[in-house]
């Protein structure tokens, strides 16, 4: 069985966020990053399919030079190779550039199963995996919980609301978003982060991997951000009781809304 994990690096969730100098995102210069953890998740899903069925595993990441670092750490976990993405064309693609450039790397390369997160941890549409399965015409599954494979098939379980379960079955090649939580992450040993100073890593370029950069412009953009406006308000509520209870109970249904 052959899988490829697409990784991607965000900040870590104690960054100290800064808006940048144009105002439609965070600065990056102060930032520290990790995995994405819905992806990590994907990632230790695709480990265990390969230690139950054996195959090769692909951590894919895009974007600068720093995202090789999720690439080694994926090697150190047990990953076979990794494919970095790295081209100035990827730079600011929106949901469905990064999902055609995927997409078309996947294709290139082969594969049974194409394994992202559910979401991203900075910007959270949920949308990439699920492109990239379109533009690559194949069967996916979303907020999967549980994956198995038999004889070409895979049956995966999907998380549905109010605490409600989904098995669904698709033949392979397929593409799946992985839900966080659903295993438990392993750690890097030293013998695996000795080993992954061994392992390839084959950068792909625009041309290389067969996109053209007109296709990939934006569909959207984010024009600007905010950071939340933290402020504090003390209300004296006078009169008879009867009174006071009347306002209060205006303010928290009207102004409040906690009824």
């Amino acid at each position: 069985m052959k899988i490829i994990v697409c990784l991607k690096q965000v900040p870590k969730n104690d960054s100290i966020l800064r808006i940048n100098e144009q105002g439609n995102w965070i600065q990056d210069r102060d930032l520290t990053y990790e995995i994405n953890e819905s992806d990590a998740y994907g990632l230790e899903a695709a480990l265990q399919l390969k230690e139950k069925h054996g195959g090769e595993v692909i951590a894919l990441s895009l974007g600068p030079p720093r995202v090789q670092t999720v690439i080694k750490e994926a090697l150190a976990r047990g990953a076979d190779r990794g494919l970095h993405l790295e081209d100035t064309v990827f730079d600011g693609l929106d949901a469905f550039g990064i999902a055609s450039v995927i997409a078309a790397a996947a294709k290139a390369e082969g594969f049974d199963l194409l394994l992202t997160g559910l979401q991203s941890d900075d910007y959270g549409f949920a949308q990439t995996g699920v492109i990239a399965a379109e533009l690559l015409g194949l069967p996916h599954a979303t907020i999967v919980m549980d994956v198995e494979s038999k004889e070409g098939t895979i049956r995966v379980k999907r998380e549905l609301e109010s605490g409600f379960f989904q098995w669904v079955s698709m033949p392979a090649p397929a593409v799946l978003t992985i839900q966080s939580g659903i295993n438990t992450l392993r750690y890097a040993t030293l013998k695996g982060i000795m080993a992954a100073k061994k392992k390839e890593i084959k950068k792909l370029d625009a041309a290389a991997v067969g996109v053209d950069q007109a296709s990939l412009a934006p569909k959207m953009a984010f024009r600007r951000v905010y950071l939340p406006q933290k402020s504090k308000q003390t209300q004296f509520i006078e009169g008879t009781p009867a009174e006071i209870a009347s306002k209060l109970m205006d303010k928290l249904k009207n102004e409040a809304r906690v009824f």
